[in-house]
């Protein structure tokens, strides 16, 4: 199988995208044997039929994409694609870009918020550099970072003009798909998808509103922390920004190259890449839903490949996970980034497949099972 997708500097953009839309059509969904097999173990254990709720759906869901019901999660990697965008000279956020460079390298030499959390889930992390103003970033020797991904340093301001070129936009797509398959590679059971970029909840909403035809409005939250001030200056950069570029909504390469960012369309790339290579991504906050949307817009078949962690306090994460048609388990209004939450739910998944893997079937102790309710009766115990 190859893995090496991504696009050399010098690659014509018309090829690229041409052969973007064939790695697209070539994307098949789930297993639909693997998911009924893992869903008939669920009902098999000794437990009221569909009780851990959406945690059972999780795993059905792996084994559809990995094509197997014998679910296991033995090797974690957490990739947080970071960049920078220059939008926050329009004073969207309190931090200036040298925080990201700050958190990248402290998410290579393991001492990240991420980091902590990571090393109580059995998760590996790495940094991947796809578009910072320091290309320089080099960790210690104990440290992890993902090097060869970036496109180009930081992103243009997009109220004065598009994020990025066309050409530049499909790499870093490419190269969310090749770090996808390079994961798989490296025996990955599970890829979770993080963040970092200041500025990148401003490239996120403006996304999203284009995305979802909604009102900036509506979808802008406060970020890490903005002022009531801060907040409306925030909106208006967003509306400036749709109003000077004029994405279409039809394309989501046109929306990720104007108004978007690179860890955007990297992520994009990763959703894309793991329904490709058949590896499971778990998505983190309202960026990475913002990025899987994109890339269900490109090819729907990936959202098979997607699993969704916790619904943001962001106020565009509630509309993006209705447009990608999933609920999330985790409702504690958390707004970190860098994959925390998609965290804090592989430990909700370790407790879930250590039911799954346990053999506590109905036959083991001698009961008989509970019998699966029509769609009719389930509808009303859900309501």
């Amino acid at each position: 199988m190859e893995y090496n997708v991504t696009m050399p500097e010098n690659a014509d953009s018309c090829k690229m995208e041409s052969r973007l839309k064939d790695l697209c059509a070539g994307i098949k969904g789930k297993d639909a044997s693997a998911a009924d097999r893992a869903r008939q173990h669920w009902d098999s254990l000794a437990k009221p039929l569909g009780s851990l709720g959406l945690l059972e759906e999780m795993v059905v869901k792996i084994a559809g994409i990995c094509g197997s019901g014998d679910v296991s999660l033995p090797r974690r990697d957490l990739l947080v694609f970071c960049a920078d965008n220059d939008v926050i000279r329009q004073g969207v956020s309190q931090s200036s870009s040298d925080v990201t460079t700050a958190v990248a390298l402290s998410l290579a030499r393991g001492q990240s918020t991420a980091s902590y959390m990571a090393k109580e889930a059995r998760c590996s992390v790495y940094p991947v550099n796809i578009g910072m103003h320091d290309t320089c970033l080099v960790a210690d020797e104990q440290g992890k970072y993902l090097k060869g991904f970036c496109i180009r340093e930081g992103t243009g301001d997009i109220t004065e003009g598009p994020a990025m070129t066309r050409a530049e936009c499909i790499r870093a797509i490419f190269a969310g798909i090749e770090l996808a398959g390079q994961r798989k590679e490296a025996g990955a059971s599970i890829v979770l998808a993080g963040e970092m970029g200041i500025g990148n909840t401003t490239t996120a909403t403006a996304v999203s509103a284009v995305l979802l035809q909604k009102e900036p409005s509506l979808l802008t939250g406060r970020g890490a922390g903005l002022s009531d001030e801060g907040l409306k200056r925030k909106t208006e950069v967003i509306e400036k920004a749709i109003q000077t570029n004029r994405p279409d909504p039809a394309d989501p390469i046109d929306i990720l190259r104007k108004v978007g960012g690179l860890d955007l369309a990297g992520l994009c790339g990763l959703c894309l890449g793991g329904a490709r290579y058949r590896v499971p991504i778990l998505l983190d906050g309202v960026i990475t839903l913002c990025a899987a949307c994109c890339a269900a817009l490109l090819c729907p078949a990936c959202k098979d490949a997607l699993l969704v962690s916790h619904a943001s306090a962001e106020p565009a994460a509630r509309w993006l996970l209705e447009e990608l048609g999933m609920e999330a388990p985790i409702q504690a209004k958390l707004r970190l980034g860098e994959g925390t939450g998609a965290l804090l739910a592989l430990s909700l998944l370790d407790q879930t497949l250590a039911l799954y893997q346990s053999g506590h079937t109905f036959s083991h102790l001698g009961i008989e099972p509970y019998k699966r309710l029509s769609e009719g009766e389930q509808e009303c115990l859900r309501s």
